[in-house]
């Protein structure tokens, strides 16, 4: 008698839409959805859509790296100052290469482990509020934390049905309407992240990062106008 194949686990992740946030203003930037469908065990839900920003990507990778020790870490796109080129070849190229990041990222297992990555990719909070998780001062575990958004999403994620053939023929263990069974109908409400005390001397935030030395006139190209890049003249 032939025993039953064990099901291939194959994952999915896309980075894509990016959009323009507070155009027109001085802070705007753009962020880029990052979709992601698996029947991998090592995943709490099996299809997540979130939005990041390249500084939150840039914190990812850090974090990866020191709880990673001597395994290498894919590298990012650069955050170069001078582009010859179109604002929208920029956000694609970069677009290219987060994606390429991730993709090599989750095919690490060392990496995979990592529950700040999991939070990264599925669920939306913050980088203060994904460190205070995993330290354990938030008012949800990393599962619960997952699930919930989860929960919350179905919506969200019912809109990247038709792309999930990608994997078609797995079993995700997943609800008609794109969720995930959890077993409850509904869930009580959850707890406001605000009510949790972050003390700025424990939490690493991406707007800490050092910025770039720029010449006068010049913005990082994390900064997008709402036309083009800022170019030298």
């Amino acid at each position: 008698m032939l025993e039953p194949q064990e099901q291939e686990e194959l994952t999915t992740v896309r980075v894509q839409d990016p959009r323009v946030q507070n155009e027109g203003s001085w802070n705007s930037y753009v962020d880029y959805k990052i979709f992601l469908h698996t029947n991998s065990k090592a995943f709490t839900a099996k299809t997540s859509c979130v939005r990041r920003r390249y500084r939150e990507f840039v914190w990812l990778k850090k974090r990866l790296q020191k709880n990673a020790g001597l395994v290498p870490v894919p590298e990012l796109p650069g955050k170069s100052t001078f582009f010859a080129g179109s604002t929208d070849e920029f956000i694609e190229k970069r677009r290219q290469g987060l994606q390429q990041f991730l993709e090599k990222v989750l095919q690490n297992v060392v990496l995979l482990s990592d529950s700040q990555l999991h939070l990264f990719l599925q669920s939306q909070l913050s980088i203060p509020e994904i460190e205070a998780c995993v330290q354990g001062r938030g008012p949800l575990s990393v599962t619960d934390a997952i699930l919930r958004y989860a929960m919350s999403n179905c919506g969200w994620v019912q809109e990247e049905d038709s792309h999930a053939a990608l994997l078609a023929g797995g079993d995700f263990s997943s609800s008609s309407d794109g969720g995930i069974h959890l077993g409850k109908s509904s869930l009580e409400p959850l707890p406001h992240w605000s009510d949790v005390s972050l003390e700025d001397s424990q939490v690493e935030s991406p707007d800490s990062e050092e910025e770039e030395h720029l010449p006068e006139g010049l913005l990082p190209v994390d900064t997008v106008t709402s036309t083009e890049l800022v170019k030298e003249q």
